[in-house]
């Protein structure tokens, strides 16, 4: 008879147990997928997110250049964030002066490298904020077109790209000079890998010497160690 009394409670304390531990695992595993969609979502809104960098020519200025962004109307770019910076007015000189600009004309290096912390802090900030680096554009007229070619090249990591209107490598001779050694017997690092590499580094206004070497394999030679000994020698300053 006492069994029979405890019965019912058992039972619906079963019930009751069973209903609240179904309710807590359906409630977990709701939260589970909301938190994964928010996770997704915003996975997704950082894939589609793009900022591109506008830098403006010799005496422009940023908000006048504005009017460009108007002209990308495709469904691409609605989530783009745009920035026109202006440069310090201390750095246009004279207009005059890049008016014949050529690959020999002087370049003031310091400047483009102060400029190109700016560009990087502004990028920094925006990929910060979640932007994939892959959806960064740094683009540039004139002045700008020098500095964007500067920016995307300094810059750690691998952006979407960079776009030169009218610019010119912002780099001279006074760059740090590179001497390049390679063997033409290698088969670890191909000799045409590292053939490939100075014109690029000559393109973008570094000195650079390239030195092949016969029958050479992925080694070092002393005939590679003489010549670098010499090389160095006729950079010391004061070396005859």
């Amino acid at each position: 008879m006492k069994v029979a009394l405890f019965a019912k409670p058992i039972t619906a304390l079963a019930i009751t147990l069973s209903s609240t531990i179904g309710f807590v695992l359906l409630s977990h595993s709701h939260q589970q997928l909301s938190s994964l969609k928010s996770k997704t979502r915003t996975h997704s809104m950082a894939n589609s997110r793009s900022f591109i960098v506008w830098l403006h020519g010799l005496g422009d200025s940023g908000p006048a250049n504005e009017p460009i962004k108007s002209l990308f109307t495709s469904p691409e770019f609605k989530n783009t964030t745009w920035s026109f910076p202006s440069a310090p007015s201390n750095s246009v000189t004279c207009n005059n002066y890049f008016a014949d600009m050529n690959q020999n004309s002087p370049k003031d290096e310091s400047g483009v490298l102060k400029a190109v912390q700016n560009v990087h802090a502004m990028i920094d900030k925006e990929i910060a904020a979640g932007t994939d680096p892959n959806n960064v554009f740094v683009c540039g007229f004139s002045q700008g077109g020098a500095l964007t070619l500067a920016s995307v090249l300094l810059y750690p990591k691998t952006l979407g790209g960079g776009a030169v209107f009218s610019g010119w490598v912002p780099f001279s001779s006074s760059m740090t000079p590179i001497l390049w050694s390679h063997g033409m017997a290698d088969r670890t690092v191909l000799f045409e890998t590292g053939q490939a590499g100075p014109p690029f580094l000559v393109g973008v206004g570094v000195s650079c010497e390239f030195k092949a070497y016969p029958g050479l394999g992925h080694s070092i030679s002393n005939e590679e160690l003489r010549y670098l000994e010499s090389w160095i020698k006729t950079r010391m300053p004061g070396s005859s």
